[in-house]
This record gives structure tokens, C-alpha cells and sequence, in this order.
């Protein structure tokens, strides 16, 4: 008897523990599902409150109360787009001054010959250029800021990407934030601003520019109703008052740091300012991106923000929606509550997609691309997954090591 007891334990032990496993993992992704469900509920209003937001009726700027600003934009390389979005940012509808400032590492940078031909355009503007020879640290962008804020006029400073084409209100739109009447122990200290990709034919690059309007913005939009503001800076527009720069620490503690537009944010937060997210919504040119060149680029962003929001970065798991359904289909082994699990996931991740990508960010490509999205958010999943793998990026060529926010090359000594 002892002998046929140890003889069904050998042969059904393992297959009550595989099945017991099946279970446990079906139902913790169905509880995943459900929790990713309700992140999606929460960005859906999250993009009707900034639509609301979006249509309030705001202080009107004049000569004498717009404030003067100096648009500071450093250059590295040059795409045709560029000319397109250098162009937009002379065209301003802005009762105020302003002035651009366009910083290149040297003479040779493809950028030179098209700032100088925008200077000959717009000779009504005061366009200057401003060569940056030294590198003050592993992060170009910031170290040409560097030497190109003393050239600065104003002490309202506002800066953005190269390739960020914007509307003829689209100064009006962001300055006008800080005319808002505030409390006075906490004013206006950054105004930042929504993006939305435009993709340029490449699978990649259209996985890219969905994955911008209907993914990463709607994280944003939910940040702003959870955490009750905005407490970072996104890279698409920097408007800064030049003294909130200056008590966060200035552009110098910031050179060595890749994610530098969320760090800017988040320090002059932390010194006491506000930051406002401006109505205005901008667009950035996507390349060309191979599938490769795609995975690549997304994972450096991965580990960026890993690195720079680490629990909100673990708490992503749940903006991956249709992935986590389609999972749990699997586990529960095509169980009918997990297929009407995915019928609903569908259902609102589309919801999603539309109400941020389409309506909230006005982003023309999501619904022609919207049979692409389960792809790439299989592919986002996946990438979210691979950034948990090791701290190495690749940036503009060179390749780092990510740790505390701040770049190193591999091999040098780490704090």
C-alpha cells in the first residue's frame, strides 16, 4: 500500500503542480488586465480634463505684459525638416519680443549654412548663431546650452528641440502661462508642452509616432491628474524664468545627465516653482527608423525613464493593456472570461488611442495607423521588458552607461 501511495505522488505530484500554476498565473494576469483596465478609464479622463483645460479662457497677452523671451535652440546635424521647424518659430504671432538663438558645436555642422539662411530670410527677427567649441560633459546638447545662455537678452528662456515645428500662436500659447495668477509662495517657474510624432513612412517610424500620441502622452496626461500637476519638463518646449533656472541648480548641474528636459523640471520643481503644461501641442519629426533602429532608440528612452521614475517606471506594466490581455488568454488557455477580457481591452485601448492620440494631442496619423497599434504595443511590451536587462545605451553614436540620471562612457570609474 505505502509503495502504490509513493507510486501516484511520483506520477501526479508534478501534474497537480503544473495545473496549480496555470491557475495562479491565469488569474494574476486576469488581475493585471483588470488593473490595466482601469488605468485606461483614468487616461481617458485624463485627456477630456486637458481638453477642458485646453478651452479655458486665458489672460490676454499685449505689447506690455507679454514677456520678452529668448528662444535658445542647440543644433547638431541637419534633416530637411529642420528648415520647415526653424521657419515656424520665426513666424510668431507674439505681441511680446523675443530673439532665437541657434548654438553649434563648430563651423562644420551641417545645421551652419541653413541657420545662416534663415537669418538672410528672416532679417525683420533677431536670429543669432552661436558656436560652441567646448564640451563641458558627456551631454552635448546641455554643454552648447552652456555657452549660449550668457548671449541670452531676456530672463524668460524657452528651449526645445531642433526639429520642433510649432503654430504661429504657439509662443502666445506657452507664455501666457505664466501671466496666470498664482500663490505667491509658489509661482510659474517652467511652462512645458504636449507633442505628437510625425512619422516618415518606415514601420519603425510609425511605430514611433503611435506609440508618442497614444502611449507615452496619455502616461503624462495621467501623471497630471495623479500627482496633481506636472512635476517634470518634457524636451518638446523648456520655457523657463532664468531665476527658477538658476536656484534649481542651472544648466551646469545638468550636463551630465541624459534625461536633462525631465530633470529640469523636476529640480525647479523642487526648488519651490511651479511648472504648467501649456495648451499648445507641438510636433517633432520622427525618422526614417529601420525596425532596429526603432528597438534601439525606444530602449535608450526605456531605460531613461527607468532610470529617472523607477517605481513609476515598475508601474508602467500596466499601461501594457492588449499585450497583459493576450496573455492571460494563453494562460487561462482560451477560457471564454479571458476572450470577453480581450474583447474589452480592444475595446478601450482604441477608446485610448482616439481620445489622447486623436482628439487630446489632434494627432492626424493615429486612426489611418489604427490597425497597426496591437503590434506595437506587442513591440512597447516587449521593449519594456528588454530595458530591465542592463543600464547600457546607445545616444548620437556613443555608447553609455546609465546610472543615477547621469551618463558615463564604459570603463570609467562610477560614484
Amino acid at each position: 500500500m505505502f509503495h502504490l501511495l509513493i507510486h501516484h505522488a511520483f506520477i501526479f505530484g508534478p501534474t497537480a503542480r503544473i495545473v496549480a500554476f496555470a491557475q495562479a498565473l491565469a488569474w494574476t494576469t486576469a488581475t493585471l488586465v483588470v488593473a490595466s483596465m482601469a488605468y485606461s478609464l483614468l487616461a481617458l479622463f485624463a485627456a477630456y480634463s486637458f481638453r477642458a483645460y485646453s478651452r479655458r479662457n486665458l489672460p490676454v497677452l499685449t505689447a506690455e505684459s507679454a514677456p520678452a523671451v529668448s528662444l535658445l535652440k542647440p543644433v547638431k546635424g541637419f534633416d530637411p525638416a529642420m528648415m520647415e521647424a526653424f521657419r515656424s518659430h520665426c513666424r510668431q504671432a507674439y505681441a511680446g519680443r523675443f530673439e532665437l538663438i541657434f548654438g553649434a558645436s563648430s563651423e562644420d555642422d551641417p545645421a551652419v549654412p541653413a541657420v545662416r539662411q534663415l537669418i538672410a530670410e528672416f532679417q525683420h527677427i533677431p536670429i543669432r548663431l552661436i558656436l560652441c567649441p567646448l564640451r563641458l560633459g558627456t551631454n552635448g546638447k546641455v554643454s552648447n546650452l552652456i555657452q549660449m545662455l550668457p548671449h541670452a537678452l531676456f530672463d524668460h528662456l524657452l528651449i526645445n528641440d531642433s526639429d520642433i515645428l510649432v503654430s504661429p500662436s504657439y509662443l502666445t500659447r506657452v507664455m501666457e502661462q505664466f501671466a496666470i495668477p498664482t500663490r505667491p509662495a509658489r509661482p510659474v517657474g517652467m511652462v512645458t508642452a504636449l507633442y505628437r510624432g510625425r512619422a516618415h513612412g518606415t514601420l519603425g517610424s510609425i511605430f514611433e509616432a503611435l506609440g508618442i500620441s497614444t502611449d507615452f502622452m496619455s502616461g503624462v496626461l495621467v501623471s497630471r491628474i495623479v500627482e496633481r500637476g506636472i512635476h517634470f519638463g518634457l524636451g518638446s518646449t523648456l520655457a523657463v524664468r532664468r531665476d527658477a533656472l538658476t536656484s534649481a541648480g542651472g544648466l551646469e548641474s545638468l550636463v551630465d545627465h541624459l534625461a536633462d528636459d525631465y530633470e529640469m523640471g523636476a529640480r525647479i520643481d523642487h526648488a519651490g516653482f511651479e511648472v504648467r503644461l501649456a495648451t499648445e501641442v507641438v510636433e517633432t519629426s520622427i525618422p526614417a527608423y529601420s525596425l532596429a533602429g526603432y528597438w534601439s532608440h525606444q530602449l535608450r528612452w526605456a531605460r531613461t525613464v527607468r532610470d529617472s521614475r523607477k517605481w513609476g517606471y515598475v508601474g508602467l506594466l500596466f499601461t501594457h493593456l492588449l499585450p497583459l490581455a493576450l496573455l492571460n488568454v494563453l494562460a487561462s488557455g482560451l477560457s471564454l472570461t479571458s476572450l470577453w477580457l480581450l474583447s474589452l481591452a480592444i475595446f478601450l485601448r482604441l477608446g485610448v488611442a482616439m481620445q489622447v492620440g486623436a482628439l487630446a494631442i489632434r494627432d492626424h496619423q493615429v486612426l489611418p495607423n489604427l490597425l497597426m497599434l496591437p503590434l506595437r504595443d506587442l513591440a512597447g511590451f516587449a521593449i519594456w521588458i528588454g530595458s530591465f536587462a542592463g543600464n547600457t545605451i546607445l545616444w548620437r553614436g556613443e555608447k553609455f552607461i546609465l546610472k543615477n540620471g547621469r551618463l558615463f562612457h564604459p570603463g570609467t570609474q562610477q560614484p
